[in-house]
């Protein structure tokens, strides 16, 4: 009995830490391009949670399968993104980095204040968006989003990881964040080239949006604050800039605070963030991050 507990915590940990992985691989991919940590991007969580909640009635009244909304809540979450690269981001380009996180937080509390006068404080019910039905193996029996999240959040990485490798487009995202002016001279747009970062990275939070309404269903404006602070503490656990390390650091996070929250749920939260004290005490580069020496 003990064992069977052991076994689905384990798997409700992955499962949360697959969707903190993919918040974390959107961290990572902006900050591995522009070295930008873009605190407001937990809040494209909440809007991809919001654009799923009005999307998926509207697909179902037309007859076409609910989990449509999952390319809907991605284009609406791109756009944002390109947006709020062009408008609050761009110009601050070269500027000292508090100035870029002080600009950061304020797109937060933006997006969080127009989320409260649109849709209000109340949280919105989410409709199911996945007909799944439970996975048995052998006397233990797992939820079909449970499965479906951890392959979704694998699969996403390892699709990333050959796009950044193998692709013209990511041998330029390569070449901006190793020297942005070097890349301009070899012919590289990198306004281009940023704009398409923040989109992928953007897009990627809306996917995990639908992933954990699916699990949690319901939507409301500050969803995104503390799942975005912990998928950035599992990006810098992995080594940020790494995208291998950010599902590494989700994984981890999201199994020590399922283990820890079956034990004591008041300490779960305050577990996590003294795991991020501790990396940047004993490891600041994360797991799989590296050092980088600077010549002066």
């Amino acid at each position: 009995m003990v064992l069977i507990v052991l076994i689905k915590q384990l798997v409700n940990g992955i499962q949360v830490g697959s969707i903190y992985a993919l918040v974390a691989l959107g961290y990572t991919m902006v900050y591995g391009i522009v070295k930008l940590i873009n605190f407001a991007h937990g809040d494209f969580i909440m809007v991809g949670g919001y654009a799923a909640v009005f999307t998926v009635p509207f697909l179902v009244t037309l007859g076409m399968p609910p989990w449509l909304c999952i390319p809907a809540a991605v284009l609406v979450c791109s756009c944002i993104g390109v947006l709020t690269e062009k408008i609050a981001y761009k110009p601050l380009r070269g500027a000292p980095s508090l100035s870029v996180l002080i600009t950061a937080i304020a797109v937060s509390l933006c997006l969080q204040n127009l989320a409260l006068i649109f849709f209000s404080s109340a949280p919105r019910p989410m409709s199911a968006v996945f007909d799944l039905k439970p996975v048995t193996i052998g006397s233990i029996q797992f939820s079909g989003i449970s499965i479906l999240t951890i392959l979704l959040s694998l699969s996403i990485m390892v699709a990333l990881q050959l796009f950044i490798k193998r692709t013209r487009m990511g041998k330029a995202m390569r070449a901006v964040s190793e020297d942005s002016e070097a890349a301009i001279l070899m012919g590289i747009n990198t306004n281009r080239t940023i704009s398409i970062t923040f989109a992928i990275g953007s897009g990627l939070a809306a996917m995990a949006a639908v992933m954990y309404c699916s699990a949690y269903p319901q939507v409301q404006p500050y969803m995104g604050s503390m799942l975005g602070l912990k998928a950035f503490i599992a990006a810098v656990l992995g080594g940020i800039g790494s995208i291998p390390g950010a599902m590494l650091g989700g994984i981890v996070i999201g199994l020590v605070e399922s283990l820890t929250r079956h034990f004591n749920s008041q300490l779960a939260d305050a577990v996590v963030f003294a795991i991020l004290i501790v990396v940047l005490l004993v490891k600041p580069a994360g797991i799989m991050g590296k050092n980088v020496g600077e010549k002066v």
